[in-house]
């Protein structure tokens, strides 16, 4: 869409409703509904418009089993035009990954997995021996436009018998780097208050709503210190729902003692897209209108919060002169039921849906 078109009446998050020039594949004019022109006019009414979503932590790499998708599949067509794979791939593949992005609508980023082989096997940090620190900065430096960060599974079927270590070791690499890390959390060994002191401002804790023993919260819900000292200190919360790390419990007593997320992710691969329990964005998004979030905090973690993670923050607003990268989408009053990971279920009154994507120059729809 090369042309001078104006994507007409659409509403933001905060309920104004605006008028988008686009041109040449970038947004020429913010106008006043109604009041944008253009060589041909698209009427957005009904719609909401976002700068395109960003899902923080997806699983790209096809090749790799179970944790794999296609990047079209859990980006554009889901609405949304940033993803980051977290972790899919070590040093040996990484550089597969990065190739992919040619053949893809989806804007493409990844964290770089300690372990060299990656998600080949879910073990990945069993053996130290797979934790190359040279051969992961030599990654970094030859992918410096991707990678975005480092990612370490901190979990026992992952680790086994190498403990905390895996991590001290993605803690030296980071600095070495200057890149943040984020860590996934799930079952103990190691502790999860043996994990959380160990990480530093701006690194991330994904899954931080899981419902296993070993979580971010006592038994009655209550947020543990290591928790609230590592907010405290900056390390970012990021929800990375997937198949076993989402617990409205867990959830719902977050919110209650206001431990609230940064961002928003679905820790989607081809398994929990297609049977669930994440099935898309959108899906997840409204699971938290369920909880009571406003709109606005909801698609701030899935646009403007992980641009800035991301260090580009142009991906998560609306300005004349950048380039157009938009979600539209719905909320619509809907009795819908929702599952987390424990089997759970919610009846939720609204859905969001994602309904379509400009991004590089063209609209996609979902």
């Amino acid at each position: 869409m090369n042309e001078r078109f104006v994507l007409r009446n659409v509403r933001r998050v905060n309920e104004e409703l605006v008028d988008i020039v686009i041109e040449d594949g970038h947004i020429a004019e913010l106008e006043e509904a109604g009041k944008g022109v253009g060589a041909q006019a698209i009427d957005g009414s009904g719609l909401y418009v976002s700068s395109g979503w960003i899902d923080l932590h997806v699983h790209a790499f096809p090749e790799f089993d179970p944790y794999g998708d296609e990047i079209d599949e859990i980006g554009v067509k889901q609405g949304v035009t940033t993803i980051v794979d977290a972790g899919s791939c070590g040093s040996d593949r990484i550089a597969d990954l990065a190739a992919s992005r040619e053949q893809a609508s989806t804007n493409l980023f990844a964290l770089l997995n300690i372990s060299r082989i990656g998600l080949k096997r879910i073990d990945e940090l069993s053996d130290l021996s797979w934790i190359d620190s040279e051969q992961v900065k030599q990654a970094v430096r030859a992918h410096q436009d991707f990678i975005v960060g480092l990612k370490a599974r901190i979990s026992k079927s992952v680790v086994r018998e190498s403990g905390i270590e895996p991590l001290r070791m993605a803690r030296e690499l980071s600095r070495e780097t200057s890149l943040p890390v984020m860590v996934h959390i799930g079952s103990g060994p190691p502790d999860i208050n043996d994990i959380v002191p160990l990480l530093a401002p701006n690194d991330v804790i994904t899954h931080y709503l899981n419902g296993k023993a070993n979580n971010l919260f006592d038994s009655e819900g209550r947020p543990l210190e290591v928790l609230t000292d590592a907010i405290a200190r900056g390390v970012k919360l990021d929800v990375g729902h997937g198949t076993a790390s989402f617990s409205f419990k867990v959830a719902e007593a977050a919110k209650r003692h206001n431990i609230r997320f940064n961002t928003i992710s679905t820790d989607i691969y081809r398994g929990n897209r297609l049977n669930g329990p994440v099935h898309s964005m959108s899906h997840v998004l409204s699971k938290f209108l369920y909880l009571g979030y406003t709109l606005e905090e909801i698609i701030a973690a899935v646009t403007n919060r992980p641009a800035a993670w991301l260090g580009k923050p142009e991906l998560g607003r609306i300005q004349a002169g950048d380039e157009a990268n938009l979600t539209l989408f719905t909320v619509t009053d809907e009795p819908t039921t929702f599952v987390d990971s424990e089997g759970d279920t919610r009846l939720g009154s609204q859905r969001i849906e994602a309904k379509g994507v400009f991004v590089h120059g063209k609209f996609i729809e979902c």
